[in-house]
């Protein structure tokens, strides 16, 4: 089976859960705290190498406590890691405030070495990138280097995701390179200037970016599923509940990993997006992000019951 190749920055999570968040200039204490590893694109590439993609990660780290921890994560995990070490700044980190009623989240991101990937970084695994199933990337790291391994993926045949998050603004040219766009709903609100609040405004905002040159379109609902649409079709998949609801933050990365497994096995593409919401349902069972990642054996016995 070909390769997957995800695209992104590793950050060092500090994760701080408490009652609410709090005011400028306020101290409040906290119920937990938890260090453990983070970044989209480092998320989703868990994601897919637990869900049983063979899959490798292009990103830059420092030299640092941090880089460890990132290349522990992938061991365990099995992700094939393609670094590049920036002796002249730091792996990144980022902060998240976890609301303890909810697991509802708030994040600040710090790339630190990732905030200088390069165009050059993707020429340099150009060979990679076009020997792969499906490529993958998100904005986190600068967007010149999203579209260029975008340019070379899509000039050799391979599918590809933009995960367009944290939003950003895109030119066409841009949008026209991906098979699949992959917003949550203020994501595709950012995008498109329309709301996003039930399944029929993702209808109104997919058609939005279609219009744009994407080949096809991913809504994630939240707690709704996620509406697949393209130019000869809509479906509505619903959510694929595991449990109870822990915590959110890395449920979009879940979903990310586990559709571009599906994808690169060639499943229709409704079943992909079925087989990353239940990727997604069992991550936000559990606390933290790449820890959450389930196992292909966990997915497919969950989809085995819905």
């Amino acid at each position: 089976m070909k390769p997957i190749v995800i695209l992104g920055i590793f950050v060092a999570d500090t994760a701080y859960r408490a009652e609410r968040m709090p005011k400028m200039g306020e101290t409040i204490l906290g119920r937990t705290f938890a260090l453990g590893p983070g970044g989209k694109g480092s998320n989703q590439a868990v994601a897919a190498a637990m869900a049983g993609g063979r899959t490798h990660f292009i990103t830059r780290l420092g030299r640092d406590d941090f880089a460890q921890i990132a290349r522990s994560t992938w061991a365990r995990a099995g992700v094939h890691p393609e670094v590049t070490e920036d002796a002249e700044s730091y792996t990144g980190a980022a902060f998240i405030f976890l609301e303890d009623a909810t697991g509802n989240n708030a994040i600040i991101v710090s790339p630190g070495a990732a905030a200088r990937i390069t165009p050059q970084d993707l020429e340099a695994k150009a060979d990679l990138i076009r020997g792969a199933s499906v490529f993958v990337t998100q904005l986190e790291q600068p967007i010149p280097a999203a579209r260029r391994g975008l340019e070379i993926a899509r000039a050799a045949g391979v599918t590809t995701i933009l995960n367009p998050a944290p939003a950003a603004e895109l030119d066409d040219s841009l949008l026209g390179l991906c098979d699949f766009v992959t917003p949550n709903e203020s994501e595709a609100e950012a995008l498109t200037g329309l709301p996003v609040t039930s399944v029929a405004e993702a209808e109104r905002a997919a058609d939005a970016l279609l219009a744009r040159g994407v080949g096809a379109v991913v809504v994630t609902l939240g707690g709704n599923g996620a509406l697949y649409r393209d130019r000869s079709r809509s479906v509505h998949v619903p959510v694929i509940s595991a449990g109870p609801v822990v915590e959110t933050t890395g449920a979009g990365d879940a979903f990310n990993g586990g559709f571009a497994v599906a994808l690169s096995e060639g499943r229709d593409v409704v079943d992909a997006v079925r087989f990353g919401c239940a990727t997604a349902g069992i991550s936000v069972t559990r606390a933290g992000t790449a820890p959450a990642m389930p196992t292909r054996a966990e997915i497919e016995a969950l989809l085995a019951r819905t």
